[in-house]
């Protein structure tokens, strides 16, 4: 005998338009989000290039044998990356180590290693720690090395990692993203040195940044919307 097929429920009929209507509002909801991202993005574009040049302005003002070692320590880990080997092992392990130490709250564990240039923070402490004991030269021209080098390999991999997340057709992620990393950098950067260096202001670094960045808004703004 054949089997009787048993009319479907009204539950089940109902299943798929829902499902059909839920994913279409959370498609919406991840472009009007991607969207926002992007607006934000580019309103932090400002803020990268004053905050950039504030930290110039003001590591110009150290000793010039000193600056000279920041950014050879900068342009040898940028040469290594392009021509010779990619130190993605060494990055790896940095962020690993992050999401050990924020492992006890989960929405740092997935931030933490793009904002924090864990590398930059341990040569910090190591070398207030070392200053106490030693007093010779080599050590901050060494320490300036460091974090010229570790100040381009933080930047070169966050931004490798965010731009090749997938899903982003209009680069909100990146531009978003790695802005903000970017200016978090800086200026945790522009921390260090202001505490190594007396000619390095931390207080300048950020006035000179905000007061950049908002001539630049206000400009915009004069522009785009002319009072007459």
């Amino acid at each position: 005998m054949e089997k009787k097929e048993l009319p479907k429920k009204k539950s089940d009929l109902k299943e798929k338009p829902v499902a059909r209507v839920s994913g279409k509002l959370k498609w919406l909801s991840n472009k009007a989000l991607d969207i926002i991202k992007l607006i934000l993005g580019v309103c932090f574009l400002p803020f990268v290039y004053s905050s950039s040049v504030a930290f110039l302005t003001q590591i110009s003002r150290i000793d010039g044998s000193l600056q000279n070692y920041f950014w050879v320590g900068s342009f040898t880990l940028l040469i290594i990356y392009l021509f010779i080997w990619e130190p993605a092992v060494i990055y790896d392990k940095g962020h690993k180590l992050l999401e050990v130490v924020f492992n006890f709250f989960e929405p740092l564990v997935k931030v933490a290693p793009y904002l924090l240039p864990i590398y930059s923070i341990v040569l910090f402490i190591l070398y207030l720690i070392l200053a106490l004991f030693i007093k010779e030269a080599w050590l901050l021209e060494w320490t300036m090395f460091l974090f010229g080098a570790s100040l381009s390999l933080h930047l070169i991999f966050s931004s490798k990692s965010i731009r090749s997340k997938k899903g982003d057709l209009l680069q909100s992620n990146y531009i978003f993203g790695f802005s903000f990393v970017y200016i978090i950098t800086i200026g945790l950067f522009a921390f260090f040195l202001s505490v190594i260096f007396k000619d390095f202001s931390f207080v300048r670094f950020s006035n000179d940044a905000y007061s950049l960045s908002g001539d630049i808004f206000k400009t915009i703004f004069s522009q785009l919307f002319v009072v007459k």
